[in-house]
């Protein structure tokens, strides 16, 4: 892990640097594709994933090494062939890992992050899941490990292949002439996120389009259909933790609700969005085709807009401090301090979604990060990194005032329309 947070520790600002181009080219092209809190959102997301993988938060069912080691057929060496070769196996597994959480009620829980946001921009590309919980994408890799494919070769491309996928999230790019038949587009990916009937579970490749192409999935973007973002059923949060596990809620919802016994186990394993009908009668959910020009965007004042912005700036500081540090920390104060930064997140954003309780969660929030600061064996922050424990005593100082002061407000929520 010390070498995946070393690298994301050189990622992270070169993602946060293009996402502020693409803003700051939106404002002087009067082209902007971003909103405060559907981008603190989105960046807030990207986060909590980072902190999952970081802390080792999944059970892996299957492991690529295993099937490499069970039904290898040859052995190759690492040269650039198997690198090519090993990158297309890797796409290939992605379409049909993607085409699995867009197709079955319970896979699409993992993946509805990804489509929360009812924007599009460099920024959503960064709402990747922490629901992902059981690992079993290595069996899309046995053509892999049929030809003999090293772990480690598999292992040095995966990031690279996720991190490719950034770039297409952006409606500044049209559409790139003889690339649209060789490689996903940002015309294409637009496409995918829309929830407009004639694109829905369409163009689900990852890097070659070929995949779409070949099993059906490809459609090209109509300019007498402009893409509506987001999921059908809206969302409505700014909260990514809630927003990883709401459709599992759903689910298990409707589960316990239905009188029929069959549904109680369809309902996981049916097509995305399939409700038993008793359920769907007792429990109806909106949808934003009905009315697809209103998004989730309640209303703040420059107060609550530096309230958001403050949690935000110091939660990054937090997490940029594990990054770097990694390595000389120990494991018990990795899982606890990135359970305070998950903890931090789901407060802060449920704090801007103007739930009631929130302003008392912020209280204890703040309470409990200034004792976590206290305890004994977290001596060592104020002996080796005297100005970063500094920093964390204001922040859970202030939010703890934060919460007090959010507590004597009455914000309301006002929709958008656009």
């Amino acid at each position: 892990m010390e070498a995946y947070a070393a690298v994301l520790l050189w990622a992270i600002p070169g993602f946060f640097i293009l996402v502020i181009i693409e803003i700051t080219y939106g404002h002087f092209t009067n082209k902007q594709t971003y909103t405060l809190m559907d981008t603190l959102a989105s960046l807030s997301s990207g986060m909590t994933n980072v902190i999952k993988d970081l802390l080792g938060l999944a059970l892996v069912l299957i492991s690529y090494p295993f099937l490499l080691k069970h039904l290898s057929l040859i052995e190759l060496e690492s040269t650039v062939s198997i690198y090519i070769l090993a990158f297309i196996a890797i796409d290939f597994a992605s379409y049909w890992i993607h085409r699995l959480n867009h197709k079955i009620n319970i896979f699409w829980n993992q993946h509805v992050i990804h489509h929360s946001s009812e924007e599009f921009n460099l920024a959503c590309a960064l709402r990747q899941s922490i629901s992902n919980l059981i690992g079993f994408g290595a069996l899309f890799l046995i053509p892999a490990a049929f030809l003999g494919i090293p772990a480690k070769v598999i292992l040095t491309l995966s990031p690279l292949h996720l991190f490719a996928q950034f770039w297409y999230h952006t409606r500044h790019i049209g559409k790139l002439g003889f690339l649209e038949y060789i490689i996903v587009t940002p015309s294409q990916h637009r496409v995918h996120h829309a929830i407009n009937s004639i694109y829905i579970d369409k163009n689900l490749a990852a890097i070659f389009c070929v995949w779409d192409r070949i099993f059906g999935t490809f459609q090209e973007e109509l300019d007498s259909e402009p893409p509506i973002y987001g999921t059908l059923k809206p969302v409505q949060s700014w909260n990514p933790i809630w927003i990883n596990f709401q459709h599992f809620w759903i689910l298990m919802r409707d589960a316990w609700y239905t009188k029929n016994w069959l549904s109680k186990v369809k309902v996981w394993f049916m097509p995305t969005g399939w409700r038993p009908q008793d359920v769907i009668d007792r429990f109806p959910l909106a949808s934003r085709q009905s009315q697809p020009s209103i998004k989730y965007n309640p209303h703040y004042t420059k107060r609550w807009k530096f309230v958001a912005l403050f949690h935000f700036c110091l939660i990054v500081y937090m997490l940029i401090f594990l990054l770097g540090r990694f390595d000389e920390l120990q494991t018990s104060f990795q899982l606890s301090y990135g359970i305070v930064l998950l903890f931090s997140i789901f407060g802060f954003t449920a704090l801007m979604d103007f739930h009631s309780w929130a302003p008392l969660f912020e209280q204890l929030r703040g309470l409990l990060g200034l004792a976590f600061l206290s305890l004994p064996q977290h001596q060592f922050l104020v002996d080796t990194y005297p100005f970063s424990y500094g920093i964390f005593i204001i922040y859970f100082s202030t939010t703890l005032g934060i919460g007090l002061w959010a507590k004597r407000q009455a914000p309301q929520r006002r929709l958008v329309l656009n």
